[in-house]
């Protein structure tokens, strides 16, 4: 409970009057005496009013789990124990800063709610993983008389567990997007040009006279041709950066949080192409390593692993991590590695690691482009800040271009997307390495 800002304009008010009366009148201090008595009296009988009348019921409900950047709601439920609602009920929460409230919400009950339950929902930002707690629930609603502001705690006590995003996986998206490398187009233009045999089928017109089985045509009195596709089974190693660099923001959460996102849809996309995946993370050391395994029967363990995947303050040792990921290796592997550089000097020992792995491996680099350096390159208004802006946002981008160009010559598969980007272009990637065998 506190004074509302009308009790303090009375209280002001009547304090000049006090102070102006007890100048000129002195044999005015019974009446004032009364007039503050009286005010006191106002104040004491709307709490006791107020706190008669206000009792109420609350409920809450908030998911056990959400993915990283969605929100989450967390519902509130009053309904009154005596009486109808306040006319207007504040809410605010107690709760981690991970878990971010887009505004203060407030209730205003219909006039014919009655005794009836009344509901707000409050939006929950999901910044990052792990595992956050709504510790409390503060409302705060004005007195009958408008004298006091009546102020609640009520602990909530409840957790949501913040998860990887695999929302792409649950609404089929992915798996939109591998269809035609089985079943569609791209599969039709590889037949014929794969490493593996599909299956037999009659000739037609139109086909290459080239796939035609002679010695099975003669068995069977009739043309059949062999039809190949891509080779399935490749290993696939889907290799993090957890460093510093990774920890920064971009578009409201962590590059690492886009980057498992990702990873995670080009799990399941691997497991519906027919390939193995395994994960492997590492920052100043080397960290967590998970054999290949399918792509199906690996995502609900790479789900975990990922989940549990801490956000590091250390600086990356690119040689350390690429290393031990070298050694690990028994046979040519796709290696998809999502990290991160500041500018040409800092990404030398990564270009030099990332070549030795690119010798028995293929290698696809991927890299988080930040939208708001292509804003600056081109700034709406002409000043002196935005010009040097400018100009040090274009270094930066050519800087960047420096090391992909380099990485491309070096036969690495170079991938500097967006974050909104980022889980379609790399998706269409490996469609295409899968169409192009070039694992």
């Amino acid at each position: 409970m506190r004074p509302s800002p009308t009790l303090i304009a009375l209280v002001l008010i009547t304090a000049a009057v006090t102070v102006f009366t007890s100048v000129w009148w002195r044999d005015m201090s019974s009446l004032l005496l009364l007039m503050w008595l009286a005010l006191a009296a106002l104040a004491a009988a709307d709490l006791v009013v107020s706190n008669l009348s206000g009792r109420m019921a609350i409920d809450v409900d908030l998911p056990s789990q959400g993915f990283v950047g969605h929100t989450a709601a967390f519902t509130v439920g009053i309904r009154p124990q005596q009486k109808a609602l306040p006319q207007k009920i504040e809410i605010r929460l107690d709760l981690a800063p991970e878990l971010v409230v887009s505004e203060t919400r407030w209730i205003i009950p219909a006039s014919d709610a009655g005794e009836g339950e009344v509901k707000a929902t409050l939006d929950l930002r999901l910044t990052r993983r792990g595992q956050y707690a709504v510790n409390a629930l503060w409302l705060k609603w004005p007195s009958r008389l408008k004298l006091l502001e009546m102020i609640a705690r009520m602990p909530v006590g409840q957790e949501i567990a913040v998860q990887p995003d695999i929302s792409p996986v649950l609404s089929g998206a992915i798996k939109t997007q591998i269809l035609p490398l089985e079943a569609g187009q791209k599969d039709l233009r590889l037949r014929g040009e794969g490493s593996e045999f599909h299956q037999l089928r009659e000739f037609a017109s139109g086909m290459d006279p080239r796939s035609i089985d002679w010695k099975r045509s003669a068995r069977m009195r009739s043309l059949v041709v062999r039809e190949m596709r891509a080779e399935r089974n490749h290993q696939i190693i889907l290799c993090v950066d957890s460093g510093r660099l990774m920890a920064e923001q971009l578009g409201g959460f962590t590059k690492l949080d886009r980057a498992i996102n990702a990873a995670l849809a080009m799990c399941w996309g691997a497991g519906l192409a027919g390939d193995l995946v395994g994960f492997y993370s590492f920052d100043s050391r080397p960290r967590l390593f998970v054999p290949a395994l399918p792509g199906r029967a690996a995502f609900a363990r790479l789900q975990t692993v990922c989940a549990g995947l801490r956000y590091e303050t250390q600086e990356t040792n690119h040689t350390l991590g690429l290393t031990h990921l070298s050694g690990r290796l028994k046979r040519r592997s796709l290696i998809v590695i999502f990290s991160d550089f500041v500018d040409t000097i800092t990404a030398e020992l990564m270009i030099e690691n990332i070549q030795v792995l690119a010798r028995h491996h293929f290698v696809v680099y991927v890299a988080l482009r930040d939208p708001m350096l292509q804003r600056l390159v081109e700034p709406e208004e002409i000043s002196m800040d935005a010009v040097a802006r400018s100009v040090a946002a274009r270094q930066i981008l050519q800087e960047r271009r420096a090391v992909m160009e380099k990485l491309t010559r070096l036969g690495v598969l170079c991938l500097d997307s967006t974050p909104e980007a980022l889980t379609s272009d790399l998706i269409a990637r490996y469609i295409e390495i899968k169409s192009r065998e070039m694992i």
